[in-house]
């Protein structure tokens, strides 16, 4: 049986080739031997997908394809701020900060973190809050 994307990559093959029923299920019983595209294996399904694009389907990719989105600019000092409020709101004194950059970044200071390493020691921070139950009722 093949996956619930696979069967529906083959019924959207269908409708933009505009096949009917007859001429669908004669292209499953030529290419796999099967009269049902839920009867499909994971090595027949190729066959039947080539046998589409040979017909002229040409699938989209997912709209979840290709690069994030850059994260929005940050200026260092609102990071360093809400950093800086972090760790007072969980009673950490700056040290706690600075050991936590030597363990992700293998950098003595935060100071002296990159923008990049510096938001991620933010993001764990923020995942620590959350953990400890502390975020985002008490710092959104």
């Amino acid at each position: 049986m093949i996956s619930k994307g696979k069967l529906a990559q083959i019924h959207i093959a269908k409708a933009q080739l505009g096949l009917g029923d007859e001429e669908y299920r004669a292209i499953l019983a030529r290419t796999a031997g099967v009269s049902s595209a839920k009867d499909l294996t994971n090595r027949t399904v190729g066959a039947v997908m080539h046998e589409f694009r040979r017909l002229g389907f040409e699938p989209k990719p997912a709209k979840k394809a290709g690069r994030k989105a850059p994260r929005p600019p940050r200026s260092r000092q609102n990071v360093m701020s809400k950093i800086e409020a972090m760790l007072t709101h969980a009673g950490r004194p700056w040290t706690y900060a600075d050991g936590i950059a030597k363990r992700m970044f293998n950098v003595e200071r935060v100071d002296w973190l990159d923008d990049d390493q510096l938001h991620r020691l933010m993001t764990g921070l923020i995942i620590d809050a959350k953990r400890q139950g502390r975020y985002p009722n008490d710092l959104a």
